[in-house]
């Protein structure tokens, strides 16, 4: 009883504070009248000015863009490549390139070209406003486009991917499997659904979910706790009939306080500094930069009957593939079955050492970048001998 007089007391309070928090514009857009630009296709979007950018911590790198149905796709593209290898980057939800700042200068030094590429509405990238513009197959379609744009489908090419990098680069991966001679997997997953469901149907009460969602995720300690899977497998503390992921979906589309910074320090296993949160908040200085990032977790709906063709080319890539996984990431894509459902699945995975990191969340490139890069490159060394 007092555990349910309790529960309501706290809906309560977060009721009658939920509209507190919202955020303010960032001071690089202040004063500054945001163009809204027109593609000849009639999609309005906007760029974040290059001044938001200005000053990141250890992101000394210009980008470069190639414009894709009329919308720019940033990426940076550094390393002289006279390894003969090229690595693709790519990031997820709601991260951008900076994630992988840690990880550039290890994998640049071993002699490779590296590309970390922006997802349309994140990072440097445009962003169309209407979050509904965005869809799964579009963000699939771009990276086969922009893979073909830079002729790395001709490269000897090793393709990183984590998150949302890999629910769109594994599907490539299944669909062109000739482009890539490697692939490494970071906490991501290909999902298949039944054609016609909805995996993660949206909450009924969303102001409750909403408060309730918002309040967990900031009591989640900048410095991590270890997960010990086996003894006591992690909640975030919503005591809801919800699968987390459906609160996500409806928090990031919907809560105005939502921000992509607070995520990210919410699900690194250390503590980011002030001026690392800030990277992370730089592409997003206002809501109306956010629609990508908005839309990004809803896109598991559009999955159902999509993923199929994916995974059963993932089910025949006998190339080398690798794992390197933070253990310390409580959600969807931490859990080990996912870990080891990937392994099962591909013939690549065969004869090599996939791991763990206990000091790695879900963001495992910022918590352990330089680990992650050295076996990559350790990966890359072995299997270039082949």
């Amino acid at each position: 009883m007092w555990k349910n007089v309790c529960i309501l007391i706290l809906i309560i309070v977060l009721l009658l504070t939920g509209c507190s928090g919202v955020p303010k514009d960032a001071p690089c857009i202040e004063g500054v009248d945001v163009e809204i630009m027109t593609t000849e296709g009639g999609v309005e979007f906007v760029r974040t000015p290059d001044t938001c950018f200005e000053n990141l911590p250890d992101w000394p790198y210009e980008p470069q863009y190639v414009e894709i149905d009329g919308l720019r796709q940033a990426y940076v593209d550094v390393g002289s490549g006279e390894s003969g290898e090229t690595i693709l980057l790519l990031h997820g939800q709601p991260s951008w390139s900076y994630l992988y700042r840690k990880m550039i200068p290890v994998l640049e030094g071993a002699g490779h070209r590296v590309i970390a590429m922006d997802h349309l509405g994140m990072g440097r990238s445009d962003k169309p406003i209407d979050p509904d513009y965005y869809a799964y197959q579009g963000h699939v379609d771009r990276l086969e486009a922009f893979i073909q744009e830079l002729e790395l489908d001709e490269a000897k090419l090793t393709i990183f991917v984590q998150d949302w990098g890999s629910l769109i680069g594994l599907q490539v991966v299944g669909t062109h499997p000739d482009w890539f001679d490697r692939l490494v997997v970071g906490n991501g997953f290909l999902p298949r659904f039944q054609e016609g469901t909805t995996p993660f149907p949206l909450p009924e009460n969303p102001r409750i979910t909403r408060n309730l969602f918002h309040q967990a995720i900031l009591e989640l300690p900048a410095q991590q706790e270890p997960i010990d899977w086996e003894k006591s497998p992690p909640s975030l503390g919503v005591e809801t009939d919800l699968n987390y992921f459906s609160l996500w979906i409806d928090y990031a589309c919907n809560d105005e306080r939502f921000r992509p910074e607070v995520f990210v320090e919410a699900h690194t296993y250390y503590d980011l500094t002030l001026e690392e949160e800030q990277a992370y908040a730089a592409p997003f200085p206002s809501r109306i930069f956010m629609g990508g990032v908005r839309a990004f977790p809803g896109l598991i709906n559009q999955l159902p009957g999509v993923t199929d063709s994916g995974w059963a080319g993932l089910g025949e890539f006998t190339n080398p593939f690798l794992t390197i996984w933070g253990n310390n990431d409580g959600g969807n894509l931490g859990n080990p079955v996912i870990q080891q459902t990937l392994i099962d699945h591909i013939p690549g995975s065969a004869g090599w050492d996939h791991v763990r990191l206990p000091e790695a969340s879900h963001f495992l490139q910022d918590d352990q970048g330089e680990e992650v890069a050295r076996r990559v490159n350790e990966f890359i060394e072995v299997t270039s001998q082949d």
